[in-house]
C-alpha cells in the first residue's frame, strides 16, 4: 500500500478523533485481507466501532484473544486481575471464569499454567459464551450460558480453587459517562454494577462460599473507591478479604479466600 493511501487513512482516523491513529491505521493495515475489506474495517472505525470489535481481536496478557460486535472487551487493567489470579492458581487447580465475556481471564489463567487446569466459563450473554468457545475450545475449557452460578454442573460445588470474575461495576448513573465505544457497543448487563456498582458483586460473594474448595480464592476487580464496600461483602460472605492495586494500570483487586474447615 502506498504512502499517500496510508496518510488518508490516518487523516480519516485522526478527524473522527482517534487519538492513536498512525497505531491504528498500521493495525487496521496489517489486520484485513484485502483492500475491500481495509475501507469497510476503516469505516466501521470512523463510524466509532471500538478499535477491537473491528480487528476481530484484542491482545491480553500476552495473548491474541477473539473479540466480535456485542461482546465485552477485556481493558489492559484487568491483566492485573489475571495476574492476582495466576499468583494464587495451584496445579492442578479447578478455575472458573465468571461474567466471563470473551473468555480472557480464563484464557490468561490456562496458559500460565501450561496444563493442570480445569477450567470452566460463564457469561449471561449469549454472544459471549459463543466468543469465549473460540478462544478456550484450545485449553479444554467448558462455557455455560446463564446467570452466575446457575448454569454451573452441580459437582464444583466446594471444588473450585479460582473463582476470577470481572464483575460489571459501574454504578448505574455513571454508564452514561462512559465513553461512546463502550457505552454504544459493549452490552450494558457487561457494564452496569447498579446504584454504587456493585450489586452484581455482592452475589457472587454471599454464593462463592458453596463453591470454593478449602482455601479457594474469589478474585473480583473493582474501583479504588468501592474496594472498601467490596472487602466489607466479602468478609459479610465469610470470605477473608485482602486488597491489591497497580497504580501503573489504575487497577483494583479484592481477594476473598475461603477458610480452611479444620478437621
Amino acid at each position: 500500500m502506498s504512502a499517500s493511501h496510508q496518510s488518508a487513512i490516518v487523516a480519516r482516523l485522526r478527524a473522527a478523533g482517534c487519538v492513536f491513529a498512525e497505531d491504528e491505521a498500521h493495525l487496521l493495515m496489517s489486520t484485513a485481507t484485502t483492500p475491500a475489506d481495509l475501507v469497510a474495517m476503516v469505516d466501521r472505525r470512523v463510524a466509532g466501532q471500538p478499535l477491537e470489535h473491528v480487528l476481530g481481536w484484542v491482545r491480553f496478557h500476552g495473548l491474541r484473544i477473539a473479540v466480535e460486535p456485542g461482546v465485552f472487551v477485556p481493558r489492559r487493567r484487568t491483566e492485573f486481575l489475571a495476574t492476582q489470579a495466576i499468583a494464587r492458581c495451584p496445579t492442578p487447580a479447578v478455575v472458573v471464569d465468571m461474567c466471563c465475556g470473551s473468555g480472557a481471564l480464563g484464557a490468561a489463567v490456562a496458559a500460565a499454567r501450561d496444563g493442570g487446569i480445569e477450567l470452566y466459563a460463564v457469561d449471561v450473554e449469549p454472544v459471549a459464551v459463543r466468543c469465549a468457545r473460540r478462544n478456550l475450545a484450545s485449553v479444554g475449557g467448558r462455557v455455560y450460558e446463564g446467570d452466575l452460578f446457575a448454569p454451573l454442573p452441580a459437582d464444583l460445588r466446594g471444588r473450585i480453587d479460582i473463582l476470577v470474575a470481572n464483575v460489571p461495576y459501574v454504578p448505574t448513573e455513571a454508564v452514561a459517562l462512559l465513553p461512546p465505544e463502550a457505552r454504544d457497543h459493549e452490552p450494558r448487563v457487561a457494564l452496569d454494577g447498579g446504584p454504587d456498582g456493585l450489586d452484581v458483586l455482592r452475589r457472587v460473594a454471599a454464593a462463592a462460599g458453596q463453591w470454593l474448595a478449602p482455601g479457594g480464592h474469589l478474585l473480583v476487580e473493582t474501583s479504588e473507591g468501592q474496594a472498601p464496600h467490596a472487602v466489607e461483602a466479602f468478609a459479610d460472605a465469610g470470605l477473608a478479604p485482602e486488597v491489591a492495586s497497580d497504580q501503573d494500570l489504575n487497577a483494583t483487586v479484592v481477594v476473598g479466600t475461603m477458610w480452611k474447615r479444620s478437621r
